[in-house]
This record gives C-alpha cells, structure tokens and sequence, in this order.
C-alpha cells in the first residue's frame, strides 16, 4: 500500500528584515483575495504571485507550495479566534457558564462576519489538515476548552470531560459554519447564540448534579 504524502505547510523561513516582512504581508493579502475571487480549487502560488506583483520564485522563498500559503491564512485565523476564546474562558472572575455564553456570542459573531473566508478555508483544509502543524494547532485549541471543562467539573472523570469538550468545540464549529452560510442580522446572531449557549449550560448543569 503507498503512504499518502503529507504536505510540508511550514514556512521555508521568517523574514528577518523589513522588505521582507512587507513581501510576505503582499503575499498573504494577495493570497486572501485569490481565495474569495477563485475559491479553494482554484487557488494556485501562480495566481497569487500575479496578484502581489511578485514573481513566483519570490513566494516559493517563503512558503514551499499552495497549502502552505493556505494553512498560514488559516493558522492566523485559528490564532485570531484562539487568542479571543482564551481571554474569555481564563476570566476567571466570572461565573463560568457566564463566560460560556460570551464564548458562544462571540464565536458565533465571528462565523458570521467572516463566513466568506472561513468556508473557503474549509474548503481547502484537504490540502493541509494532515500536516503535523495543523494537528498541533488543533490539540492546543481542545486543550484550552478542556482546562475550562475541568474548572467547570471539577469532580467528573476524565472520560466525561473530554467527551464535553468534544461535544461543545464540534457543536459550535459544525452549527457555527452552517449557520453563518447564509446572511444573518444582528438579531438572529443574538437569538442564536443565546439558544445555543442555553443548551450547552443545561447540558453542563446535568452533569454537575
């Protein structure tokens, strides 16, 4: 049986100097709207060289192939959204079903303003999902919603926590994506995400009981 190849999705290097840091930065923007303009099978190092006004061999310095170039505009997205759920669930001040439901909001908020981007995304995840990199990423993520299920059930077992955990993180990605598909107002974000952040309190008080 042949091994599937797992795509390299690391940067060849950091820029180190200022005109560096700029081209990566056109790179990245041009990437952005390669992906909205073509969509995930469309989107080529070729195409986003053109739309940098670089030439190709300037990209290949920094990043090795598409998927590259791909999960870097995704791992910034993830570090985005991350770096947010961090503040809030790590509030410790607060109630956590508090902070809970200002997760939902705020994720569900997020979807929705930038659901053109995070489908395409999705769509391109084949092209690097397998890469140890994003794997790494995504143990860093359930690892933060895990803490905050362990302060929330602190005397349920192990087995029980991370079976919450799972069950939030692909509640909220799966409904959030589907969700944000299509146009929705102020309101129906706010209706949304109050319903959905009521589910996962009852469920959550079930299990303290």
């Amino acid at each position: 049986m042949t091994r599937r190849q797992i795509p390299q999705v690391s940067s060849r290097k950091e820029p180190q100097q200022t005109r560096s840091t700029e081209l990566v930065a056109a790179i990245l923007q041009a990437a952005v709207q390669v992906l909205a303009r073509e969509g995930a099978s469309r989107f080529t190092t070729a195409r986003v060289a053109e739309k940098a006004g670089v030439s190709v061999g300037s990209v290949y310095q920094y990043f090795p192939n598409k998927a590259a170039i791909l999960f870097r505009l995704q791992s910034d997205e993830w570090e985005q959204t991350t770096q947010m759920l961090r503040a809030i669930l790590r509030d410790t001040g607060r109630p956590p079903l508090d902070r809970l439901r200002e997760l939902v909001h705020a994720f569900i908020r997020s979807e929705c303003e930038e659901a053109g981007m995070r489908v395409a995304l999705s769509d391109a995840a084949p092209l690097y999902r397998d890469a140890p990199e994003a794997k790494a990423v995504k143990t860093s993520s359930e690892k933060l919603y895990l803490d905050f299920i362990r302060e929330v059930l602190p005397d349920a077992v192990p087995r029980t926590r991370t079976l919450a955990t799972r069950l939030i993180t692909q509640t909220l990605s799966a409904v959030g994506k589907d969700f944000s598909e299509s146009p929705r107002t102020p309101a129906e974000i706010r209706a949304y995400a109050d319903a959905m952040a009521d589910m996962f309190s009852a469920y959550l008080k079930g299990l303290m009981s």
